[in-house]
């Protein structure tokens, strides 16, 4: 029913628009279960209301998705010409694949990790060394670390960084000895470990060192130079400040060496008197910080059994020290009271040494005639303090 329906209406419609399609066979076949009453009547109203519903939808979609409808409608123009181009340029390419398979061939063989290439290495090195860079600038950064971690002129040196950083130059080199930038750090670093070991030297030799500082420049001593016989060197350091303050009385020993060549009878040794008087109080009191220090520094379960202690024979150098000065120079003193004065500092001095084990009060008497007499008089003052404290 619906074919010869559209057959008898076919004349009537546009030819160029005549609605062909599935649709359009299903409206036919509605039409035919219409009646003639509703042919005339609804469905006419019903047509028009869709066409109608059809137009505002259009109209609706025409004001929001103009742009999108026009640039696919350019596009779609477009679409006709890229078309035939992407084709050519998908054959040419076709075409330049096997030239392309053959020369990735040609670079595998050529630049493999098997074969040796001078470019691949350096350029491998170029790139290991660019991930790394951070690293070797800081280990490059160590030795000027050290140096400033040790330098006299800071504020105040911090040793225990430097031997720190010492120690993890030396662990650096253990890893990669075979390096020749950590070898290099490694010999900057031993050039700054020596300059900190005559800084730490020259540390024992100034004057006033206390005990604490002494320990300390002593244990830094011991971590950087283990095999060095450091109670010598101290004795010896502590010696050359000893006779450093000691040269610094030559004023006054000038002054004592003038009044010697004055012949006259005015001349009772005052000068002598006065360089005597000063040589001995510095003697007495270095010679006993020496010493106390030492044993301090330096107890006797540290030491070695095998070899026996500098300090067995340090006494009796400094002992020679003042009596050579005292030989020298106590004959010119003629005033008794003044000599028995300084004989009496020599004697205070020696038992103050004596304390440590270091009297050397028999050692001088055959210095002067007047010592024995002294000895006598400090023995009989000694004695009459011990009946005054055993009489309280």
């Amino acid at each position: 029913m619906a074919d010869p329906l559209f057959e008898l209406l076919v004349p009537h419609l546009d030819q160029q628009r005549v609605p062909q399609g599935s649709a359009t066979a299903a409206y036919l076949e509605k039409l035919s279960t219409l009646s003639l009453a509703e042919l005339e009547g609804t469905e006419t109203e019903t047509l028009a209301h869709t066409s109608h519903s059809l137009l505002l939808s259009l109209q609706a979609l025409s004001s929001k998705s103009h742009k999108s409808i026009i640039a696919s409608s350019n596009d779609l123009s477009t679409l006709k010409t890229l078309l035939p181009t992407l084709g050519t340029e998908l054959s040419t390419l076709q075409d330049e694949i096997p030239k392309l398979d053959r020369a990735v061939t040609r670079f595998s063989k050529a630049y493999a990790k098997k074969a040796e290439n001078a470019l691949l290495s350096r350029r491998a090195k170029a790139m290991l060394l660019y991930r790394n860079v951070d690293r070797l600038s800081d280990i490059l950064d160590l030795p000027t670390f050290l140096s400033s971690a040790i330098s006299p002129v800071a504020a105040q040196a911090n040793y225990a960084s430097a031997l720190d950083l010492h120690a993890h130059i030396k662990r650096l080199h253990t890893l990669y000895p075979n390096s020749n930038l950590i070898s290099d750090v490694l010999g900057q670093a031993e050039e700054a470990m020596r300059g900190m070991t005559t800084n730490l030297i020259m540390g024992l030799r100034v004057s006033g060192i206390k005990l604490a500082s002494g320990l300390r420049t002593i244990g830094w001593l011991k971590r950087i130079a283990p095999d060095v016989d450091l109670d010598a060197l101290f004795l010896v350091c502590r010696l050359a400040n000893l006779v450093l303050m000691l040269e610094a009385l030559d004023p006054l020993r000038e002054l004592a060496d003038q009044a010697t060549r004055d012949e006259s009878t005015a001349n009772t040794g005052q000068q002598s008197e006065r360089y005597l008087k000063r040589y001995i109080e510095i003697f007495r009191e270095q010679s006993f910080a020496i010493i106390s220090m030492f044993k301090s520094i330096f107890p006797e379960d540290s030491r070695n059994k095998d070899l026996p202690s500098p300090l067995s024979t340090f006494p009796l150098h400094l002992v020679g020290l003042l009596t050579e000065t005292l030989r020298q120079y106590l004959p010119h003193v003629r005033v008794r009271s003044s000599r028995e004065s300084l004989l009496t500092q020599v004697l205070y001095c020696a038992g103050s040494l004596g304390r440590l084990g270091g009297d050397f009060s028999m050692v001088l008497a055959g210095l002067d005639d007047d010592w024995v007499e002294v000895m006598k008089k400090h023995r009989v003052l000694a004695g009459k303090l011990e009946l005054l404290a055993s009489g309280r």
